[in-house]
């Protein structure tokens, strides 16, 4: 007999753009349109990892 409840596969999580409970089928996110937006901050160049200048001239210079 198959049982009437179904252990999700992936616990509801909240949406990283507004809170909502994230949907299945746009996991993690709870829409099209806030998956879209997330989309659009990689586009732009929003999520960027602060680099210094200094240490890319550091590995640069020949062992003295």
């Amino acid at each position: 007999m198959i049982s009437d409840k179904v252990t999700p596969l992936r616990p509801k999580r909240p949406c990283p753009e507004c809170g909502k409970p994230s949907a299945r089928e746009t996991y993690p996110f709870c829409s099209t349109r806030c998956k879209d937006i997330d989309l659009n901050r990689w586009l732009k160049g929003a999520y960027v990892i602060p680099a210094r200048d200094d240490e890319d001239e550091a590995d640069n210079d020949p062992p003295k």
